[in-house]
């Protein structure tokens, strides 16, 4: 039935059909966030304190550690609470606010990476005019402008749900409040936030990745012609693990939504480990993908271990 919009509290299921597992479910969970919160806390402080490191490729990964310390801890503690003491009761001031952030920091991550694989398409692309190109004012700006994208994608899905009438028992079949799970409680009519959800998310995770895609392709391009083999080693080496990170993070997204409108038959347990996955494995991985295999944050690393 529906009731208005200042229900009390709405509950999260966890993982549907896999409550029984959640206990070793919380445990790779336990892990990943965990090395998230290490791994990019380490990368931040070793940036800032090595004035060598003040370089746009370093002020792209930082900021890209602040929002993974962010998107995590936006779900993760919650998702554990669930797991560990049945935690499941969410105010539903708390459930927008968790929805807000996890999805507005999911685009701001995408602009991120993609303004990361400009930066490195111009180191190798064009290296003397690297400075010249991307220079502070630069940086800032495009930190800015993923960040107001995110924000002015994402502020009207919030307003939108928050207008809408809620259907009891306010159970929300997902492990934190994503959008789509959040919107089959709507009483009203709903289509607008359906669509416009879908049109934002098919935008940013398919013109994203192309931009992405299109960067590391003309950094191919110009790696093929480097003469040296063990250049051409690296530089393949080094594209290929950051290629495999942005897959895990658009791939399980963008499917996890779209599963979860047109895919009703399949067990609800995959759109929301799809869910979970995008959000919590990149996060871990990025600073051991972009940070430790980078040789001058292990050699900024030990300055700052030795001082």
């Amino acid at each position: 039935r529906p009731t208005n919009t200042s229900l009390p509290e709405l509950h999260l299921t966890g993982i549907p059909g896999l409550q029984h597992l959640h206990r070793w479910i919380s445990i790779p969970f336990c892990i990943m966030y965990l090395l998230t919160l290490a791994g990019n806390s380490t990368l931040l402080c070793v940036v800032k304190a090595d004035p060598s490191l003040h370089l746009p490729m370093f002020l792209f990964l930082s900021m890209l550690a602040v929002i993974d310390l962010v998107m995590s801890t936006s779900i993760t503690p919650k998702m554990l609470g669930i797991f560990w003491f049945h935690s499941s009761a969410i105010s539903l001031d708390a459930c927008l606010t968790q929805m807000y952030f996890v999805h507005a920091f999911s685009v701001m991550e995408s602009g991120v990476l993609v303004a990361m694989a400009f930066d490195r398409y111009v180191a190798i692309c064009n290296p003397l005019r690297y400075l010249s190109i991307l220079t502070s004012p630069v940086v800032a700006a495009v930190g800015l402008a993923a960040l107001l994208r995110a924000a002015v994608f994402m502020s009207p899905l919030t307003f939108q749900i928050r207008r809408l009438p809620l259907c009891s028992p306010a159970v929300v079949d997902h492990s934190y409040c994503e959008h789509v799970a959040v919107l089959k409680l709507a009483g009203g009519d709903a289509a607008f936030s359906n669509t416009y959800s879908l049109s934002v998310s098919t935008y940013v995770g398919g013109f994203d990745s192309l931009l992405v895609a299109l960067s590391y392709a003309l950094i191919l391009r110009a790696v093929l012609s480097l003469s040296s083999p063990q250049a051409r080693k690296k530089a393949f080496s080094t594209c290929g693990s950051h290629l495999c990170v942005m897959a895990l993070f658009y791939i399980p997204g963008l499917l996890s939504m779209y599963m979860g409108r047109y895919h009703q038959e399949l067990p609800p347990h995959v759109q929301v480990l799809l869910a979970d996955i995008y959000l919590l494995i990149p996060p871990a991985f990025n600073p051991l993908i972009y940070g430790i295999r980078t040789k001058q944050i292990r050699d900024g690393a030990r300055r700052a271990i030795s001082r």
